[in-house]
């Protein structure tokens, strides 16, 4: 995994969004992140990890995960984290989560989509499952991509069954995992073999002997069948000719009834054919005068009745505009006369204006009057509020010498203070340093019962441990020695002449090795090595609770001494404490004085700030009356200008009036005069709008009026026309009458009364005619061939019961031989089919008899865990490689029998020793080492080109050599394609690297990163 680019918001300490661009520190190949404790360099590997799987080092999701990462100035977190995985293809990873605005402490689980980048767009992925795309668990990525604080040396320190499970996920392992496939193997055979028997069951009864016995009754039934068959066509053709016989006999009754029927229709056939002619005739000639006649009454009548419509209309239409014209004569003085009363009614309008403007000016100089008062009742006002304030200003100048320093009273207070909360600190110390101490001493106690040597005591259990081993060893030779005996024992046992061997296939077995039986002497080596490895269990037990008592013990011995030195630093801190004390106006040990002098002060202080608020509030109320008083005098202003305003606007008036004179109204009410101006103005509008009305109205009738009797006249003509039509119809209807031997026209219309279906009556006429011709041909043709036969109705009876009868033996002759030789073909499939499962049913046996062996031989994970073994011991070699220089060639890797990690120490004559007696900074080198070669395996498996590494603790335990040697190995792996990534507070590195991100936290911004 190469990651691309990580935004942080709202995270831990990150509070303003961050963003890192790795592309930058990535070509590099070796980058830092440094910054103060605190700062934030660690949360970075923690949202990519939280990013990906969802999972953080520091809290689960029992620790209410979502709200403690939550920065707490924050509302919202977010994490993007763009990477190219293993394939070379590129992701992006974002997760969201929120606070709830009612409630603080509620933050929602986060939202979590990943991405793909393809065809230059961010396609949402189906899945959330970061384990697909990088390759590895949550677990194995902590262990070989990002290795957060804490966890260096978890892969040094694991199990054996951890660590066998972490090398089977990392180097797919799993396909050497034989024992599950075996199991699958042996339960799929067995369930076949369970299958096959079940199914052989059902042929028990299937044998040649049945199919033979029933071949041999087909051919019984197959030549009876025959000699049926042959007595049976006779029958046939007898009962063939009878049969044909009685059909031409029943034929001719028929005819000759059918015949009969025919003929009793004929005269009303006759009939209808005369019927029909006539109306034929008729009704080509007359229907077309008759339906031209009632057309054109029916339309004369139409007209007649618009007409006496129209003529009511245009009656209508006359009168309107008669009344029209009467209406304008009169009205037509009025409109003469409407521009002079129209400017008298101006003049009422200016004279009504006049009348406001002199009562409005009245309004005002009372207003003006009421006003000058006011104003010498606010000046009044003022002079009382600006003495008060004089007054409280020399009562506040009186007290300001009272009152103490307020800085001054801080600073001694704060001492005070600090004096308390040392001496609680001094003895909540003393208190912590007698609990060690206590501590100490239970934890001697608890070491008595051992009965041990503190400093040799590992080295004593080491002895017995190695001295067990040894036992155990010599028995496990043992064990598998008599192990391989008693199998060979088996398979000999199994062998026989003609059935290959197991191992070799061989079908023959000369000279067969005989061997006794060693099943009570493995049993009793089981119980020895079980027993060896209780007491080495119990020792191991044993040693590491001495551990960790003794660890338990140097913690608290430790913590007594750290405490122990806080204390005196406690003391100090008082003595010097004292000697700050400077104020000669107080006593360092009469805190009570002090107290009682502040509280005066303070005392003083409120009153003098209760005075100054009354000052505020007098200031507010000569303010507000100021304000009052200039409102009051912009407002006389705005009366005396207005009065002018509507003096000079009656003038205005008076010189627009044009009828009227303004003596002749100034004595009169604005009610009066108003109503004489609504009056003419409303006289003046309706004559002008009557007039207007009537030339509109006269204009749309006039036109309305020719026309309606352009419409009379046309529809006159119209009806002439049309009983000229009539006229003519009638004379055709005469003539055609004469013609056609017709004396009233009632006779055709009782003729054309039938409506007879000319074509339908032709159809049926025709019918008739052709029926008849062909039953009385058939008769004669019938009665020609019939001529020399006769026909027995008994004889065709016994003759067709006789057919029926042979019919039916031969059917059952049939069905006898189609049922046994489909029984005989069911038994040869089936036996094909027995024969077939017999043969696959030996196979599966004998393949249940290797699988045994197999399961045997892969049971419990063996092959896997010494595959496994494989890959730790290639591991172990490559890591020395970085391991020896680092430790100048003093220390060495390497894995023991039970494939766990142990120290090779040179300067001790090359002696074994357990991972665990390294210190701190060894510990270190063999982790990073061992780290490296474990993502190199990981790059080499996953074939990919570049790969990352990341570090997060550790430098600090090394010296300047050791860093400088753990820097040249970290530069050297630039050369190998790897990337690396280190969190340090080391300055000696931060200067040797390149490319760094520094992080700085601000308290009011946040967490903030800077490329170096």
């Amino acid at each position: 995994m190469i990651p691309i680019q990580l935004t942080l918001e709202g995270l831990y300490s990150y509070q303003e969004r961050q963003k890192i661009n790795f592309e930058n520190l990535t070509e590099a190949g070796l980058f830092g992140i440094f910054g103060a404790v605190g700062s934030g360099k660690s949360s970075i590997l923690e949202a990519i990890s939280f990013a990906l799987y969802g999972e953080t080092e520091r809290l689960n999701s029992r620790d209410k995960r979502a709200y403690n990462m939550m920065n707490l100035k924050s509302n919202k977190s977010y994490i993007e984290f763009d990477f190219i995985n293993f394939e070379n293809k590129k992701f992006r990873a974002t997760r969201e989560f929120r606070r709830n605005s009612k409630n603080f402490e509620d933050v929602k689980a986060p939202t979590v989509t990943f991405y793909e980048w393809k065809n230059e767009n961010w396609i949402p992925l189906e899945h959330t499952n970061a384990e697909k795309i990088i390759g590895l668990s949550y677990a194995n990525f902590k262990r070989t991509i990002i290795i957060p604080q804490g966890q260096f040396k978890e892969f040094l320190e694991l199990g054996a069954t951890e660590r066998t499970n972490m090398m089977k996920e990392i180097f797919s392992l799993q396909k050497f995992d034989l024992q599950n496939n075996v199991s699958l193997l042996n339960a799929k055979n067995k369930s076949e073999l369970d299958q096959l028997e079940g199914q052989l069951k059902g042929f028990e009864e299937v044998n040649e002997e049945l199919i033979s016995a029933q071949k041999e009754h087909l051919n019984l039934e197959q030549q009876k069948f025959e000699e049926i068959k042959i007595q049976f066509l006779k029958i046939e053709e007898k009962y063939q000719q009878l049969k044909i016989l009685k059909t031409d006999f029943e034929s001719l009754n028929q005819k000759k009834s059918d015949f009969e029927k025919l003929k009793s229709q004929k005269t009303n056939i006759d009939i209808l054919e005369t019927k029909t002619e006539l109306f034929d005739q008729v009704f080509r000639v007359f229907n077309p005068l008759i339906t031209e006649k009632n057309k054109l009454q029916k339309e004369i009548k139409s007209y007649q009745k618009d007409e006496e419509n129209q003529i009511k209309i245009l009656s209508e239409t006359e009168t309107e505009f008669k009344s029209l014209t009467e209406k304008l004569s009169a009205i037509l003085p009025k409109f003469e006369v409407l521009e002079q009363s129209k400017i008298q009614e101006n003049d009422l309008n200016l004279m009504v204006q006049m009348l406001k403007f002199s009562d409005e000016i009245e309004i005002l100089r009372d207003r003006t009057k009421k006003g000058s008062e006011k104003v010498q009742e606010v000046e009044a006002n003022n002079k009382v509020i600006e003495k008060k304030l004089t007054e409280l200003a020399k009562e506040t100048e009186f007290l300001k010498p009272k009152k103490l320093d307020s800085t001054l009273l801080s600073n001694v207070g704060n001492w005070f203070l600090q004096k308390r909360n040392l001496s609680e600190s001094f003895l909540k110390q003393n208190e912590k340093t007698s609990q060690k101490k206590n501590e100490i001493e239970k934890i001697w106690s608890e070491l008595k019962p051992f009965e041990i040597n503190t400093e040799s005591f590992k080295n004593d259990f080491k002895t017995q441990i190695d001295a067990l081993e040894i036992q155990k060893k010599e028995l496990s030779e043992k064990q598998k020695h008599l192990e391989v005996q008693q199998k060979l024992s088996h398979f000999a046992s199994e062998l026989h002449d003609g059935k290959s061997c197991p191992l070799c296939g061989s079908l023959e077995h000369p000279n067969v090795v005989e061997f006794d039986d060693v099943n009570s002497e493995l049993i009793e080596l089981q119980k020895q090595i079980e027993y060896l490895e209780n007491q080495k269990q119990e020792i191991q037990k044993k040693s590491s609770e001495i551990e960790k008592i003794l660890d338990r013990k140097n913690i608290f011995e430790e913590q007594l001494k750290s405490e122990e030195e806080i204390l005196k630093q406690i003391q100090i801190n008082i003595q010097n404490h004292k000697q700050n004390f400077i104020w000669k106006d107080f006593n360092a040990e009469n805190e009570t004085e002090f107290e009682q002098k502040r509280l005066q002060s303070f005392e003083i202080e409120k009153q003098i700030e209760k005075i100054g608020q009354n000052i505020t509030q007098e200031q507010k109320n000569l303010d507000k009356e100021r304000e009052t008083l200039d409102h009051y005098n912009k407002a006389l202003e705005k009366f005396r200008l207005d009065e002018a305003k509507k003096a000079e606007q009656i003038k205005t008036n008076e010189q627009n009036l044009k009828i009227l004179s303004w003596k002749d109204y100034h004595e009169k009410t604005i009610a009066d005069v108003e109503e004489s101006y609504q009056k003419l103005t409303q006289a003046n509008f309706e004559t002008e709008q009557n007039y207007q009305n009537f030339i509109k109205k006269e204009k749309e009738l006039s036109p309305k009026l020719a026309e309606q009797k352009t419409i009379v006249t046309q529809l006159g003509k119209r009806i002439l026309e049309l009983e000229k039509e009539i006229s003519d119809n009638e004379n055709g209807i005469k003539q055609s009458l004469s013609k056609q031997n017709f004396t009233e026209l009632i006779e055709v219309q009782t003729i054309l009364s039938q409506e007879i279906d000319v074509q339908d009556a032709r159809n049926k006429i025709q019918k008739f005619r052709i029926d008849f011709e062909t039953l009385k041909n058939g008769i004669s043709e019938l009665e020609t061939k019939l001529k020399d036969f006769s026909f027995d109705e008994e004889q065709f009876a016994a003759a067709e019961n006789l057919f029926k009868n042979s019919e039916t033996e031969l059917k059952t002759a049939n069905d006898s031989i189609v049922k046994i030789s489909s029984e005989i073909e069911r038994l040869e499939k089936e036996f094909k089919k027995k024969e077939d499962l017999l043969k696959i049913l030996s196979q599966l046996q004998k393949r249940s008899d290797n699988l045994k062996i197999m399961t045997n031989l892969f049971k419990g994970a063996g092959f896997v865990q010494y595959v496994s073994s494989i890959y730790l011991r290639q591991l172990c070699d490559h890591a020395n490689v970085r391991f020896h220089r680092m430790t100048r060639n003093q220390l060495s890797l390497q894995l023991n029998e039970s494939n766990d990690f142990e120290i090779i120490d040179y300067l001790n004559e090359g002696r074994s020793r357990s991972v665990k007696t390294l210190s701190g900074g060894q510990a270190f080198q063999v982790s990073l080492s061992l780290a490296l070669a474990l993502a190199e395996s990981v790059q080499a498996n996953a074939q990919s080109e570049k790969n990352f590494f990341f570090i997060d603790e550790g430098f600090g335990t090394q010296d300047v050599e050791s860093v400088n040697i753990v820097f040249e190995t970290l530069m050297n792996l630039q050369k190998e394609n790897r990337i690396v990534g280190i969190i340090s507070h080391v300055e000696e590195l931060k200067e040797k690297i390149p490319v760094s991100l520094n992080i700085t936290k601000d308290e009011e911004r946040g967490s903030l990163i800077e490329v170096v």
